[in-house]
């Protein structure tokens, strides 16, 4: 029964994401290393493949809060149970899950090179999103379309890549989009390259060192699952196509 319900979380994030890069698990420093070492136990006994990237005490009493390939759980402190879903904070109106992914995703993207992505951005943005992205998706190229307004807007937009159909084939091989991406990545251009294949205009195909296969698995650690997704300088989600008005609201309601 254990295995069923793990798998039917897998869906969600877990089976998906254990494809991502091997990464340091961060624990908060109010866990010990024996309750870390426990809550990696218990997720481990369900699925040996889950890469735990974050271990803290959870708002509500004797459970760990634990983000893990892309997806948030609770872990109670004897590793006995574990709690899929939003834990609401009735006193302060608010998703304590929301409040912890937005940390989380704040930080790991700090941790991005200022030279990583694609930026689109004005002389002297007040703001700085990211955005996962497809060159092909629908919704992607609409947003593209409205470039002109964000940074008008005074929102410089970070574009980083997530090839909806991933990395690989079922049969090991580079996905179609994922292998455009690279293209447009390694262009002599990436700005008109990523503006042209948006538009419908495949890139030249090339390759290059590029950071597209880490910048997916990032995506997957962060819990994206469909682009465009957007993320606010504090890490807050901020939807997905949106219009110049609606992100700049967003991004000044959240100060």
């Amino acid at each position: 029964m254990l295995k069923k319900l793990w798998l039917a979380l897998s869906v969600g994030g877990f089976a998906f994401g254990a494809c991502a890069a091997e990464t340091v698990t961060t624990a908060s420093p109010a866990v010990t290393p024996a309750a870390e070492q426990m809550v990696r136990q218990a997720i481990h006994s369900l699925s040996d493949k889950v890469q735990v990237d974050s271990i803290e005490l959870a708002p509500i009493p004797g459970f760990y809060q634990v983000i893990a390939s892309g997806k948030m759980v609770y872990v109670s402190a004897d590793g006995r149970y574990m709690l899929d879903g939003d834990v609401v904070d009735l006193g302060q109106h608010a998703n304590a899950n929301d409040v912890a992914w937005a940390r989380f995703r704040r930080n790991e993207l700090a941790k991005l090179p200022v030279s990583e992505g694609i930026l689109f951005a004005p002389p002297h943005p007040k703001y700085t999103v990211t955005v996962f992205t497809d060159v092909n998706c629908g919704y992607c190229r609409a947003l593209h379309e409205q470039i002109a307004g964000f940074n008008k807007a005074g929102i410089a937009v970070k574009y980083l890549a997530w090839p909806r159909e991933g990395v690989l084939t079922l049969a090991g091989r580079p996905t179609p989009t994922y292998t455009e991406m690279v293209s447009v990545w390694c262009a002599a251009d990436p700005k008109a390259a990523f503006t042209a294949a948006k538009q419908g205009h495949a890139p030249k195909p090339t390759t290059c060192a590029n950071p597209v296969k880490d910048e997916f698995n990032l995506g997957l650690k962060l819990g994206v699952d469909g682009t465009p997704t957007i993320f606010a300088p504090d890490g807050r989600t901020l939807g997905g196509f949106v219009t110049p008005e609606q992100l700049l609201q967003a991004l000044q309601e959240g100060g």
